[in-house]
């Protein structure tokens, strides 16, 4: 079987689960959907078991961290695989060695080697269908990566962990970052529920790092490693960060390192560099030498797109994918810290079944002019229920606008605030177009066209 890249993408997106947006929950079928993932890798030579992995879930902060461990790893000579969802501009960034996302043509010759195996399995076992989009592009992932001989595998969980299809892994490392409240009505409403989910990843005799949590989390989260025999580093007992991204000291079981640097901004990042810090201390330990060096070296230049990035100068545009309660509030306080006294102009598109009315609630309050907005995703709330959101808001704020998308948004931001720092966020839809329209990214209109349909 052949396939070209535009074959390729629309046999995966086809797919598509949950919320159109490639996980293919909310769990309703338990764990079929990793027996599928676990069926097509069988088939596949176990690729997942050829090369050792870090895996990490969290609600916040996965992603970064995922980026930090990658860079660091990279800095000290490693070949790294890194799996991440969602992409900003294009579907093949989930998928990166050593930076650079999979080709097209690689891309779509994986996939036509694993669409037979898919029919096949829908076919052998008519009960379980045949595997979605994100059970297949992280088969892909796991293939490329195996084929390709990488080092190490850094996967970040999609959704939730214990029935995520990355949980195919025994991996030599489990990562849990800060746990929040989100996904609430598939992972639970509580943060021992959540936690329990996030936990899945904990396996039997493997060490786990548990970056600071909430009491409820960290309990739980504990109890699982304890019952699995999973040795711990926790953050907060094992391992402390201090400081702020400019300059940051981190202390733990490898001593302690002062005058720090790190890429990402905000003190949220300090954390997730202290969780990075205290994995690649235990890869270190167990023989894959990191010297320190490579540490500084791989917090200072570690790059992770729409994180609170500084996408143009003058006027000064900084693009965040803040997506939920616990991200908005981590942006209001990097904002606060970093301009606090500059005026804010802030572009505000958030989906719809987050919780808009606390997001408005935590972000507004600081800006100068509001902005609402909504990207061209279909599950984007609406300006106006945005712009309803900051009207209730007290003391109002000071100008509320609306813009037919996030391009005009940023227009409209130019010419009616000179000398505010201007914010894009509420999505990584919001932060990917305004990249686009600031010529920092291209979407592929056809893979647009087929995830929005």
């Amino acid at each position: 079987m052949t396939m070209d890249y535009r074959q390729a993408i629309a046999y995966i997106i086809e797919r598509s689960g949950y919320d159109r947006g490639f996980v293919a929950n909310p769990f309703d079928a338990e764990t079929v959907g990793l027996r599928r993932t676990a069926w097509l890798l069988e088939a596949l030579g176990n690729p997942q078991a050829q090369r050792p992995a870090i895996h990490i879930a969290g609600t916040k902060g996965k992603g970064s961290t995922a980026a930090f461990i990658t860079s660091i790893l990279r800095s000290s000579g490693r070949r790294v695989g890194l799996y991440t969802s969602p992409h900003l501009h294009t579907f093949r960034e989930r998928i990166q060695i050593d930076g650079v996302p999979i080709d097209e043509q690689r891309f779509a010759d994986l996939t036509a080697e694993i669409a037979p195996l898919n029919a096949r399995l829908a076919a052998e076992k008519p009960e379980w269908g045949e595997a979605t989009a994100y059970e297949l592009s992280t088969a892909l992932a796991f293939l490329y990566f195996a084929r390709a001989a990488v080092d190490l595998m850094v996967i970040e969980v999609g959704l939730g962990g214990r029935l995520d299809a990355t949980n195919v892994l025994d991996p030599h490392i489990s990562v849990i970052t800060s746990i929040s409240y989100d996904h609430t009505r598939i992972l639970g409403d509580t943060l021992a529920e959540i936690a329990f989910e996030k936990g899945g990843i904990i396996k039997p005799g493997r060490p786990v790092v548990i970056a600071p949590q909430r009491d409820e989390a960290r309990d739980t989260l504990l109890r699982i490693a304890d019952e699995r025999h999973a040795s711990v580093q926790l953050g907060g007992r094992d391992w402390h960060t201090s400081g702020n991204a400019s300059a940051f000291v981190a202390e733990g079981p490898w001593g302690r390192y002062d005058d720090l640097e790190s890429a990402l901004v905000g003190q949220h990042q300090v954390e997730n560099a202290g969780t990075a810090l205290a994995t690649c201390w235990l890869l270190d330990r167990d023989g894959l030498k990191i010297p320190e060096t490579a540490i500084r070296e791989g917090l200072r230049t570690v790059r992770w797109p729409g994180r609170f990035e500084i996408v143009q100068a003058e006027p000064l545009v900084i693009v965040d994918g803040a997506h939920n309660v616990d991200s908005a509030e981590r942006l209001a306080e990097t904002l606060a810290e970093q301009y606090p006294d500059r005026p804010l102009t802030l572009i505000l598109g958030i989906a719809q079944d987050k919780d808009v009315e606390q997001m408005v609630r935590i972000l507004a309050p600081r800006a100068s002019v509001l902005i609402a907005t909504a990207s061209h995703h279909p599950r984007a709330a609406s300006a106006g229920r945005i712009v309803a959101a900051a009207e209730a808001l007290e003391p109002p704020v000071p100008r509320i606008a609306t813009a037919d998308g996030v391009a005009q948004a940023l227009e409209l931001a130019r010419s009616s605030a000179p000398g505010s720092v201007i914010c894009a966020t509420g999505s990584l839809y919001v932060v990917a177009e305004a990249r686009e329209a600031l010529g920092l990214g291209r979407s592929d209109d056809f893979e647009r066209e087929l995830l929005f349909r």
